[in-house]
């Protein structure tokens, strides 16, 4: 019940925040599925996006936030009320998959950065590919979103949601690492895609 009430409080006022001082706005909201398990994923460009994103979805989402962010007092509550979990990035974490696939068989949905860290692609990071393996692995589809904007007073940010991209076909592929590569290059192409269409014509 606290944790309830905690986040609805926070969740409100950071709604507020988010809408008047980063005007945000999310477009294709419609292809996150309402009632059914979902792995988000996209460009990660300041501390913000997860949190403005959090309170400006109409569904519950939890994600992967970095381990060392929990040595954090701060940080570490409001990962308690928003059920975020850490997520070692310099190993394979089962830990954190389990966590990840535990979410998703409640048909929550899975929030997930494959950067890794704020503006991997344009660091030349290579993207982590632990969110198409869980997909596969979960039978759940990857819906990826774009990020516009770099959170400053006053200036829009854009969230754009794409299509679900299903990869249940491709269980007997799952340990295939270069095969998931390969998807994983894909999703950031869309996520780049999405990241990248001018509104100022539309």
């Amino acid at each position: 019940m606290f944790r309830k009430i905690c986040r609805a409080i926070i969740k409100s006022i950071s709604y507020v925040v988010a809408k008047i001082l980063f005007r945000v706005k999310i477009v294709g909201l419609e292809n996150v599925p309402k009632d059914s398990a979902a792995i988000i994923c996209g460009n990660h460009v300041h501390g913000l996006d997860a949190p403005a994103l959090i309170a400006c979805c109409n569904r519950k989402l939890r994600f992967m936030a970095k381990e060392e962010l929990f040595k954090n007092v701060g940080f570490r509550f409001i990962a308690y009320v928003f059920e975020l979990f850490p997520v070692s990035r310099d190993k394979k974490d089962t830990e954190a998959i389990k966590t990840s696939l535990k979410i998703l068989k409640k048909g929550e949905i899975l929030g997930m950065y494959p950067e890794g860290t704020r503006n991997g692609l344009a660091k030349g990071v290579k993207p982590k590919n632990g969110a198409i393996n869980i997909a596969i692995r979960a039978g759940v589809p990857v819906i990826p979103f774009g990020v516009q904007g770099d959170f400053k007073p006053f200036k829009k940010v854009i969230y754009t949601f794409g299509e679900p991209i299903d990869y249940s076909g491709f269980k007997d592929k799952a340990h295939d690492r270069e095969f998931v590569d390969i998807l994983t290059k894909e999703l950031m192409a869309k996520v780049v895609e999405l990241r990248d269409i001018n509104y100022s014509k539309k």
